[in-house]
């Protein structure tokens, strides 16, 4: 059989053309480092939430890995691939089929007598497909490449879902700060209001400090209703984050007790191997590779074994034991283009998945980049935001002690004071941003991911 098809083989494989090759421009050439002159070297540890040293967030982001929709439904995905990858696997083992069946008849006979008899059959059926050119194989390095792309769409899903906790945390504890800020503020301003007030009654102040008081404690006092929505809002997103309805959030370490990691870079030519997302990327490209070697197999006669066996019985004659065994082979003669055409698809499919790679690469190196930037860059702010806020601070208390003695007009005072609470909530907004930067850092890294050690 085999003199007979592999001839045949040729002649039609001729009809597919040369195998084309993936487009050269795909190709990725990792940088040989990282623009930032101040990268720590090492990996992003799998808990890496943890070093931020507070327990309540440790909690809001297990709870959030543990019962996020959008991770449950990663996870469906999962097992939808892994059937796929059986279903495929299966189609290259052989098919069993068994059938009975039976019952009483009444009919005539060919000399014009009418008959009775009771009639039943089985029959076992097997057919196998020897697959000689691959296709079934191709086919199911397809799937299994499919399902280990899901698995990291899933582990990208987990990571940006840990990183949004994260943030969404430390987004909470700034508003809390904010808060604080905004109370203390109000707090003194109370104080300056009380003494304007009794200087303008006793008359050593014009009736303009008592106005100019009330404004800017008033001014202070209308921003908590939306720092209280924000809190509201933020504590709901966290909430649906969670998988919960929305309700109140622990709280754990303050802003300032928050520590920020160093989040080791490492060199960029590991990162290809670190993130979800190109790993996705790349198991998305392998699967379009054998999806364009089994379109291509359709070219090539199909060959499949099949065997019957089973018993015939009747009341009328004895049971009969009846068999068939045989083989067929299959192969595209003339199709109109439809091969040829589903083949050209599969390799344009194929190149867009390879270009896919080449963007979710670059994506990842710019991501990094950035995260990398951000955090020397933060860090520098809120360097700079504490000393203004503390000479701020000495201003204010200078102009305070002034106005009381009667040496200056309410004026610098309150000058001081606006300039404080703009620094002090900028500071805050700083501090924040930092500690989100170093999420936003871990999660370019990967955030610890490692590819599966075992296979599906």
């Amino acid at each position: 059989m085999r003199r007979l098809a592999y001839p045949l083989a040729l002649l039609v494989a001729a009809c597919a053309g040369p195998r084309p090759e993936a487009p050269l421009t795909a190709a990725v050439e990792p940088p040989p480092a990282w623009r930032s002159d101040r990268v720590a070297d090492g990996t992003v540890e799998a808990a890496w939430w943890r070093s931020f040293g507070d327990p309540v967030l440790t909690r809001v982001v297990d709870r959030a890995l543990a019962n996020n929709t959008d991770v449950m439904v990663a996870a469906a995905r999962v097992a939808e691939a892994r059937a796929q990858y059986r279903l495929a696997e299966d189609q290259r083992l052989p098919n069993v089929v068994l059938a009975a069946g039976g019952g009483r008849q009444r009919d005539v006979s060919p000399f014009g007598q009418p008959r009775q008899q009771t009639a039943g059959q089985w029959q076992a059926t097997a057919s196998y497909d020897l697959d000689l050119f691959g296709r079934l194989a191709d086919a199911s390095e397809a799937a299994r490449a499919t399902l280990l792309a899901t698995e990291a769409a899933r582990d990208a899903v987990r990571l940006a879902v840990a990183a949004s906790a994260a943030t969404g945390y430390v987004g909470l504890r700034a508003l809390d700060a904010r808060r604080d800020v905004v109370k203390r503020t109000l707090a003194a301003r109370e104080a300056s209001l009380h003494l304007a007030r009794r200087r303008a009654e006793a008359g050593y102040a014009a009736q303009l400090d008592l106005a100019q008081a009330q404004a800017e404690y008033e001014a202070t006092a209308q921003l908590l209703p939306g720092i209280d929505l924000a809190i509201t809002r933020q504590e709901d997103g966290l909430s649906l984050l969670m998988g919960e309805s929305p309700s109140g959030i622990e709280r754990g370490e303050s802003l300032e007790g928050l520590t920020t990691p160093t989040v080791p870079a490492g060199l960029p030519s590991d990162l290809l191997r670190r993130r979800p997302d190109i790993a996705q990327a790349e198991q998305q490209l392998v699967a379009a590779d054998h999806g364009l070697d089994a379109a291509r197999a359709a070219f090539l006669p199909d060959v499949q074994l099949s065997a019957a066996g089973g018993t015939v019985a009747s009341s009328l004659i004895d049971p009969v034991n009846v068999f068939t065994l045989g083989g067929s082979i299959l192969a595209p003669l003339f199709d109109s283009g439809r091969l040829k055409a589903q083949a050209d698809g599969a390799a344009a499919r194929r190149d867009a998945a390879a270009f896919g790679y080449r963007k979710a690469a670059l994506t990842a190196f710019r991501e990094v980049e950035d995260g990398l930037a951000m955090v020397q860059r933060t860090a520098e702010q809120e360097a700079a935001l504490l000393r203004q806020r503390d000479a701020l601070a000495r201003t204010l208390a200078i102009a305070t002690g002034r106005y009381r003695a009667g040496y200056s007009p309410y004026l610098e005072q309150l000058d001081a004071e606006r300039g404080l609470l703009s620094a002090e909530l900028a500071l805050v907004q700083s501090r924040a941003d930092r500690l989100a930067a170093a999420i936003t850092l871990a999660q370019a890294l990967g955030g610890g991911w490692r590819p599966p050690a075992t296979a599906p």
